[in-house]
Protein backbone atom coordinates (compact mmCIF):
# COMPACT_ATOMS: atom_id res chain seq x y z
CA UNK A 1 0.00 0.00 0.00
CA UNK A 2 1.52 3.38 -0.57
CA UNK A 3 1.90 6.22 1.88
CA UNK A 4 -0.96 8.23 -0.10
CA UNK A 5 -3.41 5.62 0.11
CA UNK A 6 -2.26 4.76 3.41
CA UNK A 7 -2.84 8.68 4.51
CA UNK A 8 -6.03 8.98 2.86
CA UNK A 9 -7.32 5.23 4.95
CA UNK A 10 -6.24 6.84 7.95
CA UNK A 11 -8.02 10.45 7.49
CA UNK A 12 -11.10 8.55 6.16
CA UNK A 13 -11.52 6.46 9.70
CA UNK A 14 -9.17 7.96 12.28
CA UNK A 15 -12.02 9.63 14.17
CA UNK A 16 -14.43 7.47 14.23
CA UNK A 17 -11.93 4.72 15.07
CA UNK A 18 -11.08 6.89 17.77
CA UNK A 19 -14.22 7.29 18.96
CA UNK A 20 -14.87 3.65 19.38
CA UNK A 21 -11.74 3.18 20.92
CA UNK A 22 -12.56 6.10 23.73
CA UNK A 23 -16.44 4.42 24.34
CA UNK A 24 -14.24 1.41 24.96
CA UNK A 25 -11.21 1.93 27.19
CA UNK A 26 -13.09 5.36 28.63
CA UNK A 27 -9.94 7.19 28.84
CA UNK A 28 -7.92 9.18 25.76
CA UNK A 29 -4.58 7.70 26.61
CA UNK A 30 -5.59 4.31 26.04
CA UNK A 31 -7.74 5.11 22.94
CA UNK A 32 -5.18 6.61 21.59
CA UNK A 33 -2.98 4.13 21.72
CA UNK A 34 -5.59 1.65 20.66
CA UNK A 35 -6.24 3.97 17.50
CA UNK A 36 -2.71 3.74 16.63
CA UNK A 37 -1.57 0.28 17.37
CA UNK A 38 -4.98 -0.57 15.13
CA UNK A 39 -3.02 1.02 12.21
CA UNK A 40 0.15 0.37 12.82
CA UNK A 41 -1.30 -3.31 12.38
CA UNK A 42 -2.97 -2.46 9.22
CA UNK A 43 0.27 -1.32 8.08
CA UNK A 44 1.97 -4.33 8.88
CA UNK A 45 -0.83 -7.26 7.62
CA UNK A 46 -4.02 -5.04 6.84
CA UNK A 47 -2.73 -3.94 3.24
CA UNK A 48 -3.17 -7.43 2.51
CA UNK A 49 -6.32 -7.27 2.32
CA UNK A 50 -7.81 -8.49 -1.01
CA UNK A 51 -11.32 -6.72 -0.79
CA UNK A 52 -10.69 -2.84 -0.26
CA UNK A 53 -14.21 -2.14 1.19
CA UNK A 54 -14.06 -4.46 3.97
CA UNK A 55 -11.25 -2.31 5.11
CA UNK A 56 -13.24 -0.24 7.67
CA UNK A 57 -14.40 -3.23 9.20
CA UNK A 58 -10.96 -4.76 9.00
CA UNK A 59 -10.72 -1.77 11.46
CA UNK A 60 -12.83 -1.99 13.53
CA UNK A 61 -12.42 -5.32 14.14
CA UNK A 62 -8.79 -5.56 14.80
CA UNK A 63 -9.43 -2.45 17.38
CA UNK A 64 -12.28 -4.67 19.34
CA UNK A 65 -9.75 -7.36 19.58
CA UNK A 66 -7.12 -5.24 20.41
CA UNK A 67 -8.73 -3.57 23.05
CA UNK A 68 -9.89 -6.85 24.41
CA UNK A 69 -5.96 -8.40 24.30
CA UNK A 70 -5.26 -5.25 26.34
CA UNK A 71 -8.01 -5.49 28.42
CA UNK A 72 -6.98 -9.13 29.36
CA UNK A 73 -3.10 -8.53 29.38
CA UNK A 74 -3.55 -5.77 31.96
CA UNK A 75 -6.27 -7.68 33.86
CA UNK A 76 -8.08 -4.37 34.61
CA UNK A 77 -11.40 -3.49 33.56
CA UNK A 78 -11.96 0.44 33.43
CA UNK A 79 -15.08 0.61 36.07
CA UNK A 80 -17.67 4.10 35.60
CA UNK A 81 -15.71 6.00 38.29
CA UNK A 82 -12.82 5.92 35.78
CA UNK A 83 -14.85 7.20 33.35
CA UNK A 84 -13.12 10.91 31.93
CA UNK A 85 -14.57 13.74 33.76
CA UNK A 86 -15.19 15.53 30.44
CA UNK A 87 -16.75 13.37 28.00
CA UNK A 88 -17.06 16.41 25.62
CA UNK A 89 -13.64 14.97 24.34
CA UNK A 90 -15.91 13.30 21.37
CA UNK A 91 -18.06 16.72 21.07
CA UNK A 92 -15.99 19.08 18.55
CA UNK A 93 -15.89 22.34 19.50
CA UNK A 94 -18.07 23.84 16.83
CA UNK A 95 -21.33 22.90 17.95
CA UNK A 96 -23.11 25.63 20.51
CA UNK A 97 -23.11 25.13 23.98
CA UNK A 98 -26.61 23.02 24.36
CA UNK A 99 -25.51 20.72 21.96
CA UNK A 100 -22.72 20.12 23.95
CA UNK A 101 -23.68 19.83 26.58
CA UNK A 102 -26.75 17.32 25.39
CA UNK A 103 -24.22 15.47 23.75
CA UNK A 104 -22.11 14.87 26.98
CA UNK A 105 -25.01 14.11 28.88
CA UNK A 106 -25.68 10.95 25.99
CA UNK A 107 -22.24 9.92 26.22
CA UNK A 108 -22.30 9.59 29.82
CA UNK A 109 -24.93 7.60 29.70
CA UNK A 110 -23.20 5.06 27.13
CA UNK A 111 -20.55 5.18 29.54
CA UNK A 112 -23.02 3.51 32.36
CA UNK A 113 -23.82 0.87 29.99
CA UNK A 114 -22.27 -2.47 30.15
CA UNK A 115 -19.72 -3.02 27.52
CA UNK A 116 -21.76 -5.72 26.04
CA UNK A 117 -24.43 -3.27 25.34
CA UNK A 118 -22.10 -0.48 24.59
CA UNK A 119 -20.11 -1.97 22.11
CA UNK A 120 -22.74 -2.67 19.64
CA UNK A 121 -24.92 0.43 20.12
CA UNK A 122 -21.61 2.67 19.88
CA UNK A 123 -21.14 0.54 16.57
CA UNK A 124 -24.57 0.86 14.98
CA UNK A 125 -25.63 4.24 15.96
CA UNK A 126 -22.45 6.58 15.92
CA UNK A 127 -20.21 4.06 13.82
CA UNK A 128 -22.82 3.73 11.27
CA UNK A 129 -22.14 -0.37 10.91
CA UNK A 130 -24.48 -2.56 9.74
CA UNK A 131 -25.63 -5.37 11.80
CA UNK A 132 -23.71 -7.64 9.80
CA UNK A 133 -20.53 -5.66 10.28
CA UNK A 134 -20.92 -5.35 14.14
CA UNK A 135 -21.43 -9.45 14.17
CA UNK A 136 -18.27 -9.64 12.35
CA UNK A 137 -16.57 -7.44 14.11
CA UNK A 138 -16.93 -8.58 17.99
CA UNK A 139 -17.93 -11.89 17.07
CA UNK A 140 -21.29 -12.89 17.25
CA UNK A 141 -24.34 -13.68 15.28
CA UNK A 142 -26.57 -11.41 13.87
CA UNK A 143 -29.58 -12.22 16.12
CA UNK A 144 -27.13 -11.66 19.28
CA UNK A 145 -26.47 -7.93 17.89
CA UNK A 146 -30.37 -7.11 16.81
CA UNK A 147 -31.49 -8.47 20.69
CA UNK A 148 -28.03 -6.74 22.52
CA UNK A 149 -29.21 -3.68 20.89
CA UNK A 150 -32.62 -3.64 21.44
CA UNK A 151 -31.56 -4.24 25.39
CA UNK A 152 -28.99 -0.95 25.39
CA UNK A 153 -31.60 1.36 23.73
CA UNK A 154 -33.65 0.22 26.83
CA UNK A 155 -30.39 0.76 29.00
CA UNK A 156 -29.91 3.69 27.59
CA UNK A 157 -33.39 5.39 28.46
CA UNK A 158 -33.00 4.04 31.73
CA UNK A 159 -29.47 5.43 31.95
CA UNK A 160 -30.64 8.80 30.49
CA UNK A 161 -33.95 8.72 33.03
CA UNK A 162 -31.53 8.55 35.43
CA UNK A 163 -29.16 11.54 34.70
CA UNK A 164 -32.42 13.84 33.84
CA UNK A 165 -34.00 13.27 36.94
CA UNK A 166 -30.85 12.99 39.72
CA UNK A 167 -31.68 9.12 40.34
CA UNK A 168 -29.64 6.15 39.81
CA UNK A 169 -31.58 3.22 38.24
CA UNK A 170 -30.94 -0.48 39.06
CA UNK A 171 -31.79 -3.66 37.25
CA UNK A 172 -33.59 -6.17 39.17
CA UNK A 173 -34.80 -9.52 38.48
CA UNK A 174 -37.77 -9.07 36.36
CA UNK A 175 -39.38 -6.84 33.55
CA UNK A 176 -38.96 -3.31 35.20
CA UNK A 177 -36.33 -1.23 37.36
CA UNK A 178 -36.19 0.26 40.24
CA UNK A 179 -35.11 3.92 40.95
CA UNK A 180 -33.06 4.65 43.90
CA UNK A 181 -32.99 8.22 44.65
CA UNK A 182 -29.46 9.94 45.40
Amino acid sequence: MSDEAFTQLVDEHYVSLYRFALSLARNASDACDLTQQTFYLWATRGGALRDASKAKSWLFTTLYREFLRTCRRDDRHSSIDEAPEDSQELIDAGPDLVSRIDSGVLMDAIARIDEVFRVPLVLFYLEALSYREIAETIGVPVGTVMSRLSRAKGLLRAALAALAKGGEVLPFEGDGERRVMS
